[in-house]
C-alpha cells in the first residue's frame, strides 16, 4: 500500500527530529520539543485514518516518537547521574526512517546520549571539565564525517565512534566499579570499628555497674558497723554510770556523814 500523504509528513518531520536530536542543542532550544508534538498529533490522526499502515510500521513510529518524549525528558534531569539511568530506559528505533540510513538514527542518537551522560558523569567522578570531553569527541566526529565520501566509510565511522562509546563506557564501569569497592572496603573498616567501640562501651558500662554494686554493699556494711560500733559504745556509757551510781551509794552507806 502507497503511503499517504500524512504519513510521508510523519516521516519527514520524524527524520529532522532525529537529525535535530543528534545535534547539540542550546538549552534554550525549542524546536525539538515543538516537533515532537506535531509527531504526536500526527500520530494519532493516522491511527484514525481508514488507510492507515501496518500494525508493525505504526508500533515502529509510536516507538520512535516515545524515545524522542523520553530523550526530551531526561534532558530535562538536573543529575547526571538520572540522565544516564533515564537513557539506559530508551527503547530507539528498530528500523531506518529513510532509505539512506544503514542504521536506525535513534539508535545512534541513543548511543551518542548515552556516550554524553557516561562523560559526564565520568568528569563529575575524575573532577575534569565535561564541555571539553564532549567539544573534543564533537569535533573528532565531525572531523571523521568530513573526511568520508561514501556509505561504506560512513558506516565504518560510525561503528568507529559507537566502538569508542562503548569503551568508554566500560571504562567509566571499571571505574564506577572501583569506588564501589572502595566505598564498601571503608564502610566495613568504620563497621568494625564502630563494633570494637560498641563492646569496649558495653565492657565499661558493665564493669561500671559492677563497681556500683561493690559500692553500695560496702557502703551497707560500712553503716551497720557504725550502726553497731555506736551500740557498743551506748551500753559501754550505760555501764559505767551504773556502776559510778552504785559505787556512790556504798560509798555513802559505807562512809556516813559526820555530826
Amino acid at each position: 500500500m502507497a503511503a499517504t500523504r500524512l504519513e510521508l509528513n510523519l516521516m519527514r518531520l520524524l527524520s529532522r527530529c532525529e537529525a535535530l536530536a543528534a545535534e547539540r542543542r542550546d538549552p534554550g532550544e525549542w524546536r525539538l520539543e515543538k516537533y515532537v508534538a506535531a509527531l504526536e498529533d500526527m500520530l494519532c490522526e493516522l491511527k484514525k485514518q481508514s488507510g492507515k499502515p501496518a500494525p508493525e510500521l505504526l508500533n515502529e513510529y509510536s516507538r520512535k516518537v516515545d524515545f524522542l518524549k523520553g530523550l526530551l525528558e531526561a534532558e530535562k534531569l538536573t543529575s547526571s547521574t538520572e540522565k544516564a539511568l533515564a537513557n539506559q530506559f530508551l527503547a530507539p528505533g528498530r528500523t531506518p526512517t529513510t532509505t539512506k540510513e544503514r542504521t536506525p538514527a535513534t539508535k545512534t542518537v541513543h548511543l551518542q546520549t548515552k556516550a554524553r551522560c557516561t562523560g559526564k558523569m565520568r568528569s563529575e567522578l575524575l573532577g575534569t571539565d565535561p564541555l571539553a570531553i564532549d567539544d573534543s569527541e564533537e569535533l573528532n566526529i565531525r572531523k571523521r564525517k568530513g573526511l568520508v565520501s561514501n556509505e561504506k566509510q560512513s558506516a565504518v565511522e560510525l561503528d568507529a565512534v559507537l566502538q569508542h562509546h562503548q569503551d568508554m563506557q566500560e571504562k567509566l564501569a571499571e571505574e564506577m566499579l572501583s569506588l564501589a569497592r572502595s566505598l564498601k572496603n571503608n564502610t566495613l573498616a568504620a563497621q568494625n570499628v564502630i563494633k570494637q567501640d560498641n563492646q569496649t562501651l558495653s565492657h565499661s558500662l558493665r564493669m561500671a555497674d559492677q563497681n556500683f554494686e561493690k559500692l553500695k554493699d560496702e557502703s551497707d556494711r560500712l553503716e551497720q558497723h557504725a550502726k553497731k560500733s555506736v551500740n557498743w559504745l551506748l551500753w559501754i556509757m550505760l555501764i559505767v554510770v551504773c556502776f559510778i551510781f552504785i559505787s556512790m551509794i556504798l560509798f555513802i552507806r559505807i562512809f556516813p556523814k559526820l555530826k
